[in-house]
């Protein structure tokens, strides 16, 4: 901020670009969950794809590996306006960040969270279908959203220790 206290024009265009940035990875996290459900899950199945790799149709009720999946039917609201509230807060972090990586990775946290938002308010629950695995042992399935949001935590760490002290 100068000596008024207005914010420089940097910071004003980082904003501006994190939000067109978030809601690409929103747009793009829904289509692939559309896509999933209606053309390569109809009807549900495993379809393999590497040894390690399958598509899935998993509705996680819950938050990261299923995580208060039970909490019975206010969950979905709850859960949303938990993200909602968390989204509001990265957006105004987002708002007054003038550090191009730190926006980039608030960004891509907004955008997974905001598609994620969608999904469970749309479904009652968040739509996941990349299902990898070592022999007979899983990890939770998970969707481009997730994939987002921890690239965006990826972002803001490295940010944070000195990587991206750029200027935008």
């Amino acid at each position: 901020m100068d000596r008024t206290g207005a914010k420089p024009v940097a910071g004003r265009r980082s904003f501006g670009i994190g939000l067109v940035v978030a809601a690409l990875i929103a747009f793009a996290d829904l289509s692939s969950k559309w896509v999933m459900e209606t053309v390569f899950m109809e009807p549900p199945r495993v379809i393999p794809v590497l040894p390690f790799f399958n598509i899935v149709l998993v509705f996680n009720r819950g938050i990261s590996f299923g995580l208060l999946g039970d909490v019975g039917p206010w969950g979905p609201i709850i859960l949303s306006a938990l993200a909602v509230a968390i989204v509001g807060l990265l957006l105004v972090w987002l708002r007054r960040t003038e550090r191009s990586g730190e926006a980039f990775g608030i960004a891509m946290i907004v955008g997974g969270a905001s598609g994620n938002i969608v999904d469970r308010l749309h479904d009652g629950a968040v739509t996941d279908f990349l299902d990898f695995y070592a022999d007979h042992y899983h990890w939770p399935a998970f969707n481009g959203a997730d994939i987002f949001i921890t690239l965006g935590v990826a972002c803001l760490i490295i940010s944070s220790i000195g990587f991206g002290k750029n200027r935008t």
